[in-house]
């Protein structure tokens, strides 16, 4: 994409997707991306993202993919064809996956011949603390695991990852400038 990277990415979480195309229809998009998450992709499906792709709008589709790798393979390469700019899956679910992941995205883009969309992973959702992280198994803090998943991101060549604000300037020093930081 010729563009450059928004610095904003405006979340459209509503129920209901009239809502969320009003406040689409108020936005310029030259000026900020757009999220969709669950909430409003279970209501009404892909259809308010090809509106939005349609009427020139980048669009993150926030999904957070997490299952066996041909599953998430298979969602990552719809998510492709309806022509979003960004897609993520949870850095948790292995290398296997994030490997199958970036391989159907890949795949679909040149089937499709459009541009390839940033695949990104969570690492550690923001709502969790170390004690959350103590709960699942998980030793260390938020933090190390935040880098943990960021560095497997990584290695399993995918854009980037979604992080807390506060994590980001140990995973930018540890990944560089252009492994891709999305704070909520």
């Amino acid at each position: 994409m010729s563009r450059t990277d928004p610095r904003v990415i405006v979340a459209l979480d509503f129920a209901d997707p009239m809502h969320a195309l009003a406040l689409a229809d108020r936005l310029d998009p030259a000026a900020c991306a757009l999220k969709v998450g669950k909430e409003l992709f279970v209501v009404a499906g892909p259809e308010p993202v090809r509106w939005m792709v349609a009427r020139g709008f980048r669009v993150f589709l926030d999904l957070k993919f997490h299952d066996i790798p041909n599953t998430v393979a298979q969602a990552c390469a719809a998510a492709t064809r309806l022509g979003v700019w960004m897609l993520n899956v949870h850095a948790a679910g292995g290398a296997a996956m994030l490997a199958a992941a970036r391989a159907a995205v890949d795949r679909a883009s040149a089937e499709e011949r459009r541009a390839k969309p940033l695949l990104i992973a969570v690492a550690v959702l923001t709502s969790l603390g170390d004690a959350d992280l103590r709960d699942t198994g998980i030793e260390g803090d938020a933090a190390q695991q935040a880098l943990r998943l960021a560095r497997l991101t990584a290695a399993n060549g995918l854009d980037g990852v979604v992080c807390s604000a506060q994590e980001a300037p140990a995973l930018r020093a540890a990944l560089g400038q252009r492994f891709k930081l999305v704070t909520p």
